[in-house]
């Protein structure tokens, strides 16, 4: 397998940004103009509400290498990633924030490890420049739990700034908040992964677009990638699995009543084990029948066409 790079894409999401725009293109432009590999910089527009697209227009109409997507609405990070990777030209895809927490120049020691031959390389931010209780403390505990069940150990899966092979992104879809769990995904299809320490600077203009909502989205995400890795084709298993522990449970209910009314002369009706029996059986069937459509769903999920979930408004610099 040849791991020489040939060339660069950089997708940067962006939502309200305008006095960041500028100095995160100049920024990437210094750094990627060193390397001397042929390059594009994917700028996706998710639906800013102040000067962020017309800042991006500007820049746009002076250099054919920066390409533009602009959303009709914001639809997040998740999704404007996707776009990024869906309009990306390039072997190799690099995605970053667009806050300038994220130091280009760290763009080349992620090529280094891809061309050593890892397919996904994780930035790492040893020395983080977030508040420790509200940011960094969360991270930690999460990143070890992200770690534990996706069986991908890495410090920070909260990095924006990795270093993707295009092609173990072909099959990777992302919904939600799932883009930070891309390596696990590349990983069930046999990809490399590996980390490097990134720096990281502290966010000294606009605002933070995250808070404790995102948190509880990770968490559930979290929850649908461990179904997804051990379920994905077979969800009948799971909800199977939860049924027959039902029926079991109503099973033993039963004996014990019957048993009961017949020995010691118990109403059955009294009992609240009875109730229990009838309310196990009642979810074990539930729990077949969510079964059963889940399969249908799934079936229908891997022949349908895949949808993407953003709506593009407009593009520059992109030949359909």
């Amino acid at each position: 397998m040849n791991n020489t790079v040939t060339g660069l894409s950089i997708v940067v999401p962006f939502f309200n940004e305008e006095e960041n725009v500028e100095e995160v293109y100049k920024s990437i432009k210094q750094t990627v103009d060193k390397i001397g590999l042929p390059y594009e910089i994917i700028f996706i527009d998710d639906g800013s509400l102040d000067g962020t697209y017309q800042i991006i227009m500007d820049i746009a109409s002076k250099d054919s290498k920066l390409k533009v997507v602009k959303f009709k609405f914001n639809s997040g990070q998740t999704s404007a990633m996707q776009a990024g990777f869906d309009y990306a030209q390039n072997d190799l895809i690099i995605p970053m924030d667009g806050d300038m927490q994220n130091d280009p120049e760290d763009i080349p020691l992620l090529i280094s490890k891809i061309e050593e031959g890892y397919d996904v390389v994780s930035g790492w931010r040893k020395k983080r420049m977030d508040k420790a209780i509200s940011r960094r403390l969360p991270s930690i505990i999460a990143n070890k739990v992200i770690s534990y069940i996706g069986k991908v150990p890495l410090h920070d899966y909260g990095c924006s700034l990795k270093a993707y092979r295009k092609d173990i992104l072909k099959n990777v879809n992302l919904y939600g908040e799932m883009h930070r769990f891309i390596p696990i995904y590349a990983s069930w299809y046999g990809a490399k992964v590996t980390e490097v320490p990134v720096k990281h600077h502290p966010r000294t203009k606009g605002t933070s677009k995250y808070g404790l909502s995102r948190t509880f989205k990770v968490i559930l995400d979290l929850v649908t990638i461990k179904f997804l890795g051990r379920y994905s084709t077979k969800p009948i298993y799971f909800f199977g699995s939860l049924g027959f522990i039902g029926f079991f449970l109503s099973f033993l209910g039963a004996i014990y009543v019957v048993y009961n009314q017949i020995f010691n002369q118990r109403d059955i009706i009294d009992s609240p084990v009875f109730l229990f029996s009838i309310m196990a059986f009642l979810l074990a069937a539930q729990f077949v029948l969510m079964g059963l459509l889940a399969e249908i769903q799934i079936r229908i999920y891997h022949e349908a066409q895949h949808k993407r979930p953003y709506i593009v408004e407009t593009t520059l610099n992109i030949k359909k």
